[in-house]
C-alpha cells in the first residue's frame, strides 16, 4: 500500500489499529473535575468524529474540537482491552499518538492516519482531549470520545457487505431545519450499513440558505476559505449528520457545489480554498506525492472493488466542444482508471462517478455547456472519453462492471448493451438528493444504447447495496425508510 499523506502533521508511536463496517462511536460529556478541569461540562467535539478511507490495513480518523486543544488517541484491539479489563494486572495492548494541538490554521480539525492494521479485526479507539495552553498541559486529559470499528477482509477472503450511497445535501434551500437537521442520515443508519459513499455536494457553497425555514448559519454564497469552513460547520450542526458519521465509516469525494456550480478544476479560482475545506473537514486520504488527490481505490475482499472518480479537478471547460482534447478525468486519472479496471481481480468492478453517464445535464449562461458525461445539441459534453472507458469494458471482456452516480436529483437504474449484441455489458444506478430541490426527468440519452429500467423523481432518496459474490442487489430507499426500487444483477462467471 502506498504512503498517504497526514492532513496535519503528526508523529506515530506505535502502530495504529483501526477499521470499517461496524464502526460505532460515542461522544462523553464530562461531568466532574476528576475527567478534566478544562473542559468540565462541555461536550469538546460539539461536531463530533468520523472514521472514512477504511482499508485491511488503515483507516483515517476525524475529528474538530472547539478551539486549540491538545489531542492524543488511544487504540487496541478490542479483544486484547477487553482480556486485560478481566485480568486487572495485565496492561492492554494501547498504542497511543504523541499529543497533537489543533490550530487555527486547519480550523482546529484533525485527520490521524491509523496504519498497520490486521484485516477484518475489531478495534476500539479513545480520544483524549487536555489544554493546548503550555503552562497547563500537565493536567489530567478528558477522554471526550471513544468507539469501536472493524477493518476491512483482504484480498482472498469473500465476504457480503452491504453499503449506501448518494450525495446532494441542503441545496437549493432545503437546508437544516430543528434539531435533527438531515433525518435521511437517521433512515440510512437504521439500514446498518457497513460504509457510506458520499458523492459530493456535501455543501452547497454557492447557495444561500434563509432562515426561517432554515437553521441560521448559512444565509450566505462561500468564496473564501473562512466562508467554506463556515458552510461545511452548519452542515454538521445537524445531529442527525453528527450521529451518522460517529457510528458509519465513509468514502467521500466532491461535486461542484463544493466550490461553484458546475465549476472545471483548472479553470476555477476558487478551487483551492473549497478543495482545502473539504479536505479539512472530511478524512480524505491522498499520496504523500500528490496531496491534491482525490480519487482512490478501495478494495473490501475478494468481491468488491470501488474506482472512486474525482470529476471536477482535471477536467476541461463545459463549453469547449466534445474531442480528443476534452477529458473530464485528465489523462493520468484515466490511465489509473483504467489499469484498475484491467488488472482487478475482484468480482464485482464498480465505478463511482459523481455525474451520471446518460442523463443530459446542461450549463447556463453563467457556466455553458454540458456538466455530465452526456453530450448536448451545442457539441458539448465528455462522451469521447465515456467512450473510452466503455471500449476498454468491452475489449477486455470485463465483467461484473457497475457504475454508481449521483448529481441530478433523482433516481434511475438503467442496463446497458453499447456494442447492440443483445448482451448487457454494464448497469448504472444513480441517486440523490440527500436534500435538495428534486430534478427533472429528462429523455437519457442513447448513445450507449440504455434500456431504462427505473426512473422516478420528486422524493429525497439513497442507494443500498448488498454485494455476494454471486449477486449486486440494490434498492433505492426514500426518505421515510420505503424502498421505491429494487433491483439485482447476477455475477457473469
Amino acid at each position: 500500500m502506498r504512503p498517504f499523506l497526514l492532513s496535519a502533521g503528526i508523529l506515530l508511536l506505535g502502530s495504529f489499529l483501526v477499521g470499517c463496517p461496524a464502526f460505532s462511536g460515542e461522544r462523553v460529556r464530562s461531568s466532574s473535575s476528576s475527567e478534566g478541569r478544562l473542559f468540565v461540562g462541555s461536550d469538546f467535539l460539539s461536531q463530533g468524529v468520523a472514521v472514512g478511507d477504511v482499508s485491511s490495513q488503515s483507516a483515517l480518523l476525524w475529528l474538530r474540537t472547539n478551539g486549540p486543544a491538545l489531542v492524543q488517541i488511544e487504540w487496541a484491539t478490542v479483544s486484547g482491552w477487553e482480556r486485560a479489563s478481566k485480568l486487572a494486572t495485565v496492561v492492554a495492548p494501547v498504542s497511543r499518538t504523541v499529543s497533537i494541538i489543533t490550530t487555527s490554521e486547519r480550523d482546529y480539525t484533525l485527520t490521524i492516519p491509523l496504519e498497520g492494521l490486521s484485516p477484518a479485526t475489531r478495534y476500539r479507539y479513545h480520544v483524549l482531549v487536555g489544554s493546548a495552553d503550555q503552562a497547563t498541559r500537565q493536567l489530567p486529559a478528558s477522554l471526550v470520545a471513544r468507539g469501536e470499528f472493524t477493518t476491512l477482509p483482504d484480498e482472498k477472503t469473500s465476504a457480503a457487505v452491504t453499503f449506501a450511497w448518494s450525495g446532494d445535501l441542503g441545496g437549493q434551500k432545503r437546508c437544516r431545519q430543528g434539531a435533527g437537521g438531515y433525518p435521511i442520515f437517521d433512515i440510512i443508519r437504521r439500514q446498518h450499513p457497513d460504509f457510506f459513499l458520499f458523492l459530493g455536494d456535501t455543501i452547497y457553497s454557492d447557495d444561500i440558505c434563509p432562515s426561517p425555514p432554515n437553521e441560521l448559519g448559512a444565509d450566505f454564497k462561500a468564496t473564501t476559505l473562512q466562508t467554506y469552513r463556515a458552510r461545511h460547520r452548519y452542515q454538521r450542526g445537524a445531529e442527525a449528520l453528527r450521529q451518522f458519521l460517529e457510528t458509519t465509516p465513509v468514502y467521500v469525494v466532491w461535486d461542484d457545489h463544493e466550490v461553484r456550480n458546475n465549476f472545471a478544476g483548472p479553470f476555477e479560482e476558487q478551487m483551492p480554498s473549497g478543495r482545502q475545506a473539504l479536505r479539512e473537514y472530511w478524512p480524505i486520504a491522498s499520496p504523500v506525492d500528490d496531496p491534491h488527490r482525490l480519487y482512490r481505490r478501495v478494495r473490501y475482499g475478494a468481491d468488491l472493488e470501488l474506482f472512486i472518480l474525482d470529476t471536477r479537478q482535471y477536467r476541461s471547460r463545459n463549453a469547449d466542444p466534445d474531442g480528443p482534447a476534452k477529458t473530464m478525468l485528465g489523462a493520468t486519472q484515466l490511465a489509473w482508471l483504467l489499469d484498475g479496471l484491467r488488472t482487478s481481480t475482484a468480482t464485482w468492478k464498480v465505478i463511482v462517478t459523481s455525474v451520471p453517464l446518460s442523463i443530459p445535464k446542461g450549463g447556463d449562461a453563467t457556466v455553458p455547456g454540458n456538466d455530465g458525461w452526456a453530450g448536448g445539441p451545442d457539441g458539448t459534453g465528455f462522451e469521447r472519453e465515456r467512450q473510452v472507458i466503455v471500449d476498454t469494458i468491452l475489449s477486455d471482456k470485463l465483467k461484473n462492471v457497475v457504475f454508481l452516480a449521483g448529481d441530478v436529483h433523482l433516481a434511475q437504474v438503467t442496463a446497458y448493451d453499447p456494442d447492440r449484441d443483445g448482451v448487457i455489458d454494464f448497469h448504472e444506478y444513480v441517486t440523490g438528493p440527500l436534500s435538495a430541490r428534486h430534478g427533472k426527468l429528462t429523455a437519457t440519452d442513447d448513445g450507449l444504447h440504455p434500456t431504462q429500467l427505473y426512473y422516478e423523481s420528486g422524493f429525497d432518496n439513497f442507494g443500498l447495496v448488498r454485494v455476494t459474490k454471486d449477486k449486486f442487489a440494490v434498492a433505492v430507499v426514500d426518505e421515510v425508510g420505503n424502498t421505491r426500487f429494487s433491483h439485482a444483477v447476477p455475477a457473469r462467471p
